[in-house]
């Protein structure tokens, strides 16, 4: 993509103000930078977030850390509810 020199930013400029006009520009202008301000803020904020798990040590011996496992708790029989096993090359109806 070509880099925008100095004639085309006068160009856009003009274009800019003929359209909206030279009261709405400063409030357009001002605009845009706080929308520029608050992406630069959220990407630098991601940039950060993700050094910081780039960053975090290893464990010595190689070995990942352990990961929590989840059991289940027990169901009475009584909820338990047992269907058919049916053969693959039967027919069903």
């Amino acid at each position: 993509m070509p880099n925008i020199g100095a004639p085309e930013l006068i160009i856009i400029l003009l274009v800019a103000l003929v359209v909206f006009g030279p009261r709405k520009l400063p409030e357009l202008g001002k605009s845009l930078g706080q929308g520029l301000r608050e992406f630069r803020r959220s990407t630098g904020a991601v940039t950060d977030e993700l050094r910081r798990g780039l960053d975090t040590p290893a464990p010595a011996d190689g070995v990942p850390a352990p990961v929590p496992t989840l059991t289940a708790a027990p169901v009475p029989a009584a909820q338990v509810v047992a269907t058919p096993a049916v053969p693959e090359n039967t027919p069903r109806a």
